[in-house]
């Protein structure tokens, strides 16, 4: 090299070494073992020096108990991959080649999460939090602790059949004056004191837009009033009612009112209801039917004494001396009070300052109040009663469960959460061709945004699904945000965001959100009424839609001769046979049933004046707009376009 040193071969000493230990001699009194020089230092010694025999010891496998993967409700794909120590990309592909499609931050289910571990040879243990210790009793009641409840009682029917009047009636009350135009819009629940003992009444709507209310309302009951108007007799939503009473296996017992009205006939009602398998006792069947009148309070005390003998039949039983257990009947937003739940007990006995969980949402009761508006501080089972002190509008139809202490409440609602959170993560959405087309750009479907806010849970439940349900291939309803409570500054924003339009429903809005509304330009409807707002919004998506273009038929005329004219071309000498024909309408040219041609008149002319029609019987001159190929015997056939409005 330039400075004198010698340039050796790179890799020399590395063979050299390599022999020697192969050969199993020492080097200067170190020992060579597993291809490690020892004894010398300096640079065989060297800090990290790798293995130098080929036949090295690989390194020990991880311990059984090191090989696996922590599981808590839900695990992302990268957090899996670090705890293996493997590239994400390999959990990747071995999904891919399962047939799951994920991406590194796809959060995994326990099975598919099992399944995967699996093939690296781990082993998934599932760490969650199990609400159900907690929440499920570890033994089962005792026979001594069990007492006499009242029951539960949902007076179902069709709408305007006197649900709520029957109901009125019974409690002497006044109910359906605050609803509006009659109709029952939320599930009322009711403590009733009679003579021969207490009743907790549920009345549930009876409009067809209020299905799943019905349906909860048969869920948490005991007995089924189903009312039905001697005048009017078996409808659409009292087939329904007893399809949910049926699917809930409840007994029905029959209340059939306004048998004071003209055109009243019982006898009607039971015939139709023996169809639908509600066979009465009179006629050999096992059903009790009850004559009624709620507006002149005729047959009430019979009504209710069957109630009280069918519920003795059912032995209705629950266990008072434990934490209560029972459902959310209908939850709203109330501005004085926050989130209000109304709550059936099912079992045990609620207290004032008892902590609760229902759904994603926890609480602790601050005040109770029963079904007349009057404060208490404890209530036992079947009895409904009104909760506040949730920290957010809970879902109605939810389980609601006392338990222990706060955090245990916390606890669970968090991770109830969680899991929501993460099934809505992990969902994963198949396109399909249908869906890929939907998603175009140059799409024509059109989509009205609303923002929707309702008083109850309930209602909003029944009008969101009302309103979905009139979404077509070309108009689709997108609900923005909908929720319980009144119109907000924040919802107005939102709809001006997404040019949406504000819908309340049984709400009205304070000045300043008006002025931010007028502001903004949004516009707000109000409603009272589910089948107004249903009406108008349908009135709205039809609007939208492109109308359709109709053909109307003018008349016919036949080709006799043929004149050629200079600078016009070719003009039919035409006897009309049909119809008429008018200047500057749409023609065809028939010849032999074929058409040749597709266009408008452009002169039209009797004898030698212009005219602007000419009826059947007559003769006229036609030219036909950029087309000269006209022949005896051809047929031309006028007609004219128009735009007809659609409907949904």
């Amino acid at each position: 090299m330039a400075d004198g040193r010698s340039k050796k071969k790179k890799g020399k000493k590395d063979r050299r070494v390599v022999e020697f230990a192969a050969s199993g001699k020492t080097d200067r009194g170190g020992q060579f073992n597993d291809g490690f020089p020892q004894g010398r230092k300096g640079r065989k010694g060297r800090k990290g020096q790798k293995p130098l025999l080929p036949d090295q010891k690989q390194a020990q496998p991880m311990k059984a108990a090191k090989r696996k993967i922590r599981f808590d409700e839900a695990i992302r794909l990268a957090d899996m991959a670090h705890q293996m120590g493997v590239k994400a990309q390999d959990l990747i592909k071995t999904l891919f080649g399962m047939g799951v499609m994920a991406t590194i931050n796809q959060a995994l289910d326990l099975d598919t999460a099992s399944l995967l571990a699996t093939e690296f040879d781990y082993e998934v243990e599932n760490i969650s939090f199990d609400e159900q210790e907690f929440l499920v009793p570890t033994e089962a009641d005792k026979a001594e602790d069990l007492v006499p409840r009242p029951p539960v009682v949902t007076i179902m029917g069709h709408v305007d059949h006197g649900k709520t009047s029957l109901l009125d009636a019974i409690r002497l009350s006044n109910v359906t004056d605050g609803e509006a135009g009659g109709i029952t819009q939320h599930i009322g629940a009711y403590h009733v004191n009679t003579n021969r003992g207490e009743i907790v009444f549920l009345d549930t709507p009876g409009h067809e837009a209020f299905t799943t209310m019905r349906m909860r309302g048969a869920q948490v009951t005991d007995i089924v009033i189903l009312v039905v108007a001697a005048d009017d007799g078996v409808m659409d939503q009292t087939r329904e009612a007893i399809s949910h009473s049926r699917a809930a296996g409840v007994p029905i017992v029959v209340a059939v009112n306004k048998i004071d009205k003209e055109g009243a006939n019982p006898d009607n009602v039971k015939r139709e209801l023996a169809d639908l398998g509600l066979l009465a006792e009179e006629w050999g069947g096992e059903t009790i039917f009850a004559h009624v009148s709620a507006k002149m309070k005729t047959g009430l005390d019979e009504l209710l004494e069957m109630i009280l003998l069918q519920a003795e039949v059912l032995e209705l039983k629950a266990n008072p001396n434990k934490h209560a257990r029972g459902h959310i009947v209908e939850a709203k937003l109330d501005k004085g009070r926050g989130p209000v739940g109304t709550m059936l007990i099912a079992e045990g006995t609620i207290n004032q300052g008892d902590s609760f969980v229902s759904g994603i949402h926890f609480g602790k009761v601050r005040a109770m109040f029963d079904d007349q508006g009057k404060k208490i501080k404890t209530a036992g089972p079947a009895i409904p009663v009104e909760i506040q002190g949730f920290d957010g509008v809970p879902e109605a139809g939810d389980e609601f469960f006392v338990v222990d202490d706060e955090k245990v409440a916390r606890r669970i609602a968090q991770s109830r959460a969680m899991k929501q959170r993460e099934k809505v993560l992990s969902s994963k959405t198949k396109v399909t061709l249908e869906s890929f087309l939907a998603s175009r750009p140059d799409s024509e479907a059109q989509t009205l945004n609303l923002v929707l806010k309702a008083d109850v849970q309930g209602s909003l439940e029944a009008v969101t699904e009302a309103l979905n349900k009139l979404s077509t291939d070309e108009v689709k309803i997108n609900v923005v945000h909908g929720g319980a409570g009144a119109i907000t500054e924040s919802d107005i924003l939102l709809a001006s965001a997404s040019e949406a339009i504000a819908i309340g429903f049984n709400v009205r809005p304070n000045l300043k959100v008006k002025e931010i509304a007028e502001r903004e330009g949004v516009e707000v409807r109000f409603y009272d009424i589910i089948y107004k707002l249903v009406n108008e919004v349908k009135d709205a998506m039809s609007g939208m839609l492109a109308p359709d273009i109709e053909e109307v038929y003018l008349g016919q005329a036949e080709v006799r001769d043929t004149f050629s004219v200079p600078k016009v071309g070719t003009v039919a000498g035409s006897f009309v046979a049909d119809g008429k024909i008018t200047r500057n309408c749409k023609v065809r040219l028939l010849r032999g049933g074929v058409v040749i041609y597709t266009g408008s008149v452009s002169s039209l002319r009797r004898i030698k004046d212009d005219v602007k029609e000419v009826a059947k019987g007559f003769e006229c001159g036609m030219g036909l707009d950029k087309f000269n190929d006209i022949k005896v015997g051809d047929v031309i056939e006028a007609f004219e376009t128009k735009e007809v409005a659609r409907t949904i």
